[in-house]
């Protein structure tokens, strides 16, 4: 009778171990010097069961950060009305969200460009990091102009909803008027805050939000993790 070869049979028990929750979506496994002292092999064999795994869909190798249980990517939809809570609670996740920074300065030129402010004017800037189930997904820039919106960065702070923030000012509803994506390599900033490894993939949109009278209200810019997320372009 033939054996079973030992790789097999390490995949199978890891492949157990994720089946029970033993390792949840997004964990890291052990290394490959723990998991060759777990099973009594060396690290030629456990590569070969991690390799076999990883090309069922199970895990994935990060480099330099090791090999992770393969998460569910969230399906998140660009189209008219980009709403992050709704986007995630559609795909039944639960979001949360982390202010990493709100300020006021003068506005960028292509922020001056892409809001059609003069050439002295101010924006607010609310930068953070966009979470699925506990996981990040993306990291997060949004740009409004500071003289339509005084108090934007006061009411964010009060609900943590731009939207909210917005219709405080009398901005019931808004809409994507255009929307680029760029496949990118994270900077090392980004990986530490999307827990990936430094030059993984990433996608970058850059939009554009108008307001009922399709006056520019937000310049939006996100970086979303490559292996996390399915981007879905609606019909604009």
């Amino acid at each position: 009778m033939a054996r079973t070869a030992i790789w097999t049979s390490i995949s199978e028990a890891l492949t157990s171990d994720i089946a029970e929750g033993r390792y949840q979506p997004g964990d890291k496994l052990p290394t490959e010097a723990e998991l060759s002292v777990r099973f009594g092999v060396n690290r030629h064999t456990v590569r070969r069961a991690l390799r076999a795994m990883a090309e069922a869909g199970l895990v994935h190798a990060r480099r330099g950060a090791g090999v992770f249980v393969a998460l569910t990517p969230t399906d998140y939809p660009i189209g008219r009305r980009v709403r992050f809570h709704q986007n995630l609670a559609a795909a039944g996740r639960s979001p949360g969200k982390t202010p990493l920074l709100t300020e006021t300065r003068m506005a960028g030129e292509r922020e001056r460009e892409a809001l059609g402010l003069e050439k002295d004017a101010e924006v607010h800037v609310y930068e953070g990091l966009s979470s699925a189930d506990g996981q990040p997904i993306a990291l997060f820039r949004s740009v409004f102009p500071a003289a339509r919106f005084p108090e934007l960065l006061t009411y964010l702070n009060e609900t943590g909803s731009v939207t909210q923030a917005l219709g405080k000012h009398g901005v019931s509803d808004y809409t994507r008027a255009s929307t680029r994506l760029t496949a990118k390599s994270a900077t090392p900033t980004q990986a530490l805050h999307l827990r990936i490894a430094e030059r993984a993939p990433i996608l970058r949109t850059v939009g554009i939000n108008v307001d009922g009278s399709e006056a520019p209200i937000e310049y939006g810019h996100t970086w979303f993790a490559g292996d996390r997320v399915t981007l879905t372009v609606d019909n604009l």
